[in-house]
């Protein structure tokens, strides 16, 4: 990008001039200044995340201004007059006079919460996107990491936020956290009794959870969220396979003053849209639950949609526990509590090595794949969906027994059996899909695309007419790009010697994962070269779209191997 495409407000030069001066930063804000954004729209998930934890910060300060935590009892005598003189704690009256007597307060909580609720949608999609289309693949594995601990961070942040009013429905979730607590073997009572500071429900945990929420989480959140951007500003963005991208450019708009002037917006119509959900939607009405008492419990209590999979897991659990060395594992409580979040979660962090063990391919990956291009995966995070949404909805059994009047057990065996089975059928059925989009992909390739032209033969039969595909249509397709197929177990190489790493029960194991991955359907000859064009070279796009070219002088944007 030349000098003069970025243009610099004369105030701004000023002021830039005298820090420049004395600090010697002009030359990384040039570097910021000329930094390109891809336009599609899926990279927008992560930029709903990043501004709904913004808001979070500026509505839980506001919250926190009136927030007393303690569990000191007190008589409520406020505003709301079904609860007066009610015996309750501070901090459940401290929320009812956030909800009642505070100005604004009301809106400013349900912002607060739906902004956490949508914080956890986006990381979801934002993930879901980054594995579908193999974003995380080498060199943006840590970054990965650090959105799965994103992600583990933010359900324990909700969890304890959600928890602090000190209602029926809260105390309710915070039974049964401390319940599988102590179904850790071993040390789970003793983590129980540091963090309740005695028998449940004891006096200490909503101070400790206060703390663990505005100052520590937030904390740590914070720092990953500004690790994973400098990371990803240092590795540059990757971009959907188009005409002109390839591996050594990223298309796109500069960060001044497009995607600046853009974020702008986006914040503030997340902020809105927000605001005006919070107005007409009401969320958390903890005075319609009472404050918590031990003794009760509320029907149809379910915690936040995100905490779900594991509320879910210990209603599908059958009760079971043993003892060993005079240990009682309760493995109804254990199980639920750490295999699901295991499957997924371990799963997904380990994924990015798998599948490099499983193919082969170490190369640098900076062009994302299509999900058809890639069934096994597909496949995979379908399969991984379903096992979520399943968990998820059996947490709410007893509203779907009342709701479709089916006996609660029966809802309960349903889903047992469907935990395992529908994330088995998903797979195969949506890797055959791929497969299928894939044939698509060739015959369109080969035959055009038809255009709803229906023409008569002279013999009598009619056809559908074709147009060749666009140069940009080609391009997408012919980005396509299939692992190479590793040796089968136990075959030799050209020298007549079997690899090592082909042999025994890994080398087996390997073999099938390699030829899960590397399932697809040919293309005709003549295409697929992987470079999003037709003959292999970079498409130079006018300044509409500010291109980044492989160094061409004047071209706008930036080369992959000068981010560095």
């Amino acid at each position: 990008m030349s000098d003069e495409a970025v243009k610099i407000p004369k105030a701004l030069d000023g002021v830039g001039g005298w820090l420049d001066d004395r600090f010697h930063g002009a030359r990384g804000v040039k570097v910021l200044m000329r930094k390109v954004f891809p336009d599609h729209w899926s990279f927008m998930l992560g930029e709903i995340a990043l501004w709904s934890f913004v808001i979070l910060l500026l509505t839980g300060t506001y919250l926190a201004l009136f927030f007393v935590p303690s569990t000191q009892e007190v008589v409520y005598h406020g505003s709301y007059a079904k609860l007066d003189g009610i015996q309750m704690s501070q901090a459940y009256a401290s929320t009812l006079n956030i909800s009642f007597d505070i100005r604004g307060g009301l809106l400013i909580r349900q912002i607060h919460h739906w902004a956490a609720d949508l914080f956890m949608v986006a990381i979801f999609a934002h993930m879901l996107r980054v594995f579908f289309t193999g974003a995380y693949r080498k060199p943006r594995e840590v970054n990965w990491l650090i959105g799965i601990t994103l992600l583990l961070l933010g359900m324990l942040e909700g969890l304890f936020g959600y928890s602090l009013p000190d209602d029926q429905l809260s105390g309710a979730g915070l039974r049964i956290f401390e319940g599988v607590l102590q179904g850790v073997p071993i040390v789970g009572t003793y983590l129980a009794f540091f963090l309740f500071g005695g028998e449940f429900p004891g006096n200490a945990i909503v101070p400790r959870m206060y703390i663990i929420h505005v100052f520590l989480i937030p904390g740590l959140i914070l720092a990953l969220i500004t690790a994973h951007l400098f990371i990803m500003f240092w590795q540059k963005h990757t971009q959907m396979p188009a005409l002109g991208n390839t591996e050594r450019n990223v298309t796109g708009q500069p960060f001044w003053p497009y995607f600046l002037l853009k974020g702008q917006a986006w914040f503030f119509f997340i902020f809105g849209s927000l605001a005006v959900l919070s107005t007409f939607a009401q969320i958390n009405p903890v005075w319609l639950y009472g404050p918590y008492t031990p003794l009760a419990i509320s029907s149809a209590s379910q915690p936040d949609w995100y905490m779900g999979i594991l509320e879910g897991a210990l209603r599908i659990m059958p009760s079971w526990e043993i003892n060993f060395l005079g240990h009682t594992l309760t493995l109804s409580v254990l199980i639920p509590f750490a295999v699901p979040l295991g499957i997924i979660f371990t799963g997904a962090a380990l994924w990015p090595f798998f599948e490099q063990w499983a193919t082969g391919d170490r190369s640098a990956h900076h062009i994302n794949d299509r999900p058809r291009n890639a069934p096994a995966r597909t496949g995979t995070g379908v399969a991984a969906v379903c096992f979520y949404g399943i968990l998820w909805a059996e947490g709410a059994n007893d509203v779907l027994a009342n709701a479709f009047d089916i006996p609660l057990y029966t809802i309960t065996w349903i889903a047992r059996i469907a935990v395992f089975v529908v994330p088995i059928g998903a797979y195969y059925v949506t890797k055959r899909i791929c497969l299928g989009l894939q044939r698509h992909d060739t015959s369109m390739l080969t035959h055009g695309v038809e255009i709803g032209i229906i023409k008569q033969l002279p013999d009598g039969g009619f056809v559908e007419e074709e147009r060749p595909l666009t140069e940009a249509e080609r391009g997408k397709i012919d980005s396509k790009k299939v692992p190479l197929a590793l040796p089968a177990p136990g075959e030799p190489d050209p020298n007549g010697v079997p690899a090592p790493a082909s042999r025994g029960v890994m080398g087996w194991a390997r073999g099938v994962a390699n030829r899960a991955f590397t399932e697809t359907v040919a293309a005709p000859d003549g295409h697929g070269n992987g470079h999003g064009h037709p003959d292999g070279h970079e498409a130079i796009e006018g300044p509409e779209h500010a291109a980044v070219g492989a160094g061409e002088p004047g071209e706008s944007g930036e080369h992959a191997d000068e981010e560095h």
